[in-house]
């Protein structure tokens, strides 16, 4: 007869295979999750838009399926949240802008479509930022600014994703009443962001800072002004090889304005940038210049003669 002590001894012998095994099927998920949130370059150095557009969508279901193992990896929640939001503006809401004139109807299907990408990409942000802090995404809904001075340094990268995702879900779903009161609390995120780490990534955070301050009206706190400041700042950081920051500014800024000599001027700089130059930004490069020449071949219906 075994002792109580000698019983619980020769369990946990029993048992510690299949303890050792689960151990190490964690590790190893937590590795591919820290792997698969840490990627970019595959894609961002392409040369192909298109085939990263057909590649993009496996990829993100294969990041579901990870995080479904380990659901509390920020890492991965983050790399959800923007690369939800980064497709969803690239690929389908520009898809659908590209065509709003030729199909309306098909035109706002795919807005629809890029609304609830934006929307999926929040709700990672906020699932991320309820590991940080208890209870997060609760507190952001009664008491915005309170949450968001909650998140530190290391949180600004999340904050700002989950912040862009928000208000590009906001700015494709106008009619949607419920995400347009939303407003602040989007805006407390990505500002926080900001005020975390101004300069992340090479200028992101002032290249969506031109576009948010230069297209708000002035009543809804809107400045050309501090676009402008944005957009002096984001070029310093990126050394004029963003073709984002050109594209950017001309439609928030100079539209607004009817500039449309400087319209043309900012989009024919865009057009002019070497992506060669800059490996690791070819892709999104890439996709902005085709913007760019949308937005040139739409002069016409932009600007009052």
């Amino acid at each position: 007869m075994f002792s109580p002590v000698k019983l619980k001894l020769l369990c946990l012998l029993l048992a510690f295979p299949l303890l050792q095994g689960c151990f190490l099927k964690s590790m190893a998920v937590d590795s591919i999750a820290d792997s698969m949130a840490g990627t970019g370059n595959t894609f961002s150095e392409d040369n192909d838009p298109q085939l990263v557009r057909e590649a993009i969508p496996f990829s993100l279901k294969l990041m579901e399926s990870i995080l479904a193992a380990t659901p509390h990896h920020v890492g991965l929640l983050t790399a959800l949240a923007e690369n939800f939001t980064k497709y969803g503006y690239a690929y389908i809401q520009s898809d659908g802008e590209f065509i709003q004139d030729e199909s309306y109807p098909k035109s706002k299907e795919l807005k629809l479509r890029a609304k609830k990408l934006y929307v999926r990409a929040r709700d990672y942000g906020l699932r991320g930022l309820d590991v940080r802090f208890k209870d997060f995404s609760k507190l952001i809904r009664t008491d915005p600014k309170a949450a968001a001075a909650k998140a530190k340094k290391e949180d600004a990268e999340l904050c700002y994703w989950t912040g862009v995702a928000w208000m590009a879900a906001i700015s494709v779903g106008k009619d949607d009443q419920d995400l347009v009161s939303d407003v602040p609390q989007a805006e407390a995120l990505f500002y926080r962001a900001y005020e975390l780490n101004p300069d992340y990534d090479d200028g992101s955070m002032h290249d969506f800072l031109i576009t948010y301050e230069g297209s708000r009206p002035v009543l809804m706190g809107g400045s050309v002004k501090k676009a402008e400041e944005h957009f002096k700042r984001a070029l310093e950081l990126n050394k004029g090889l963003s073709a984002s920051t050109y594209v950017n500014y001309a439609e928030a800024v100079d539209e607004k304005k009817q500039d449309r000599e400087e319209f043309e001027e900012m989009l024919n700089k865009a057009l002019a940038i070497d992506v060669e130059k800059k490996p690791g930004w070819r892709l999104v490069n890439l996709i902005a210049q085709k913007r760019a020449k949308w937005l040139l071949s739409r002069t016409d219906q932009l600007f009052v003669k």
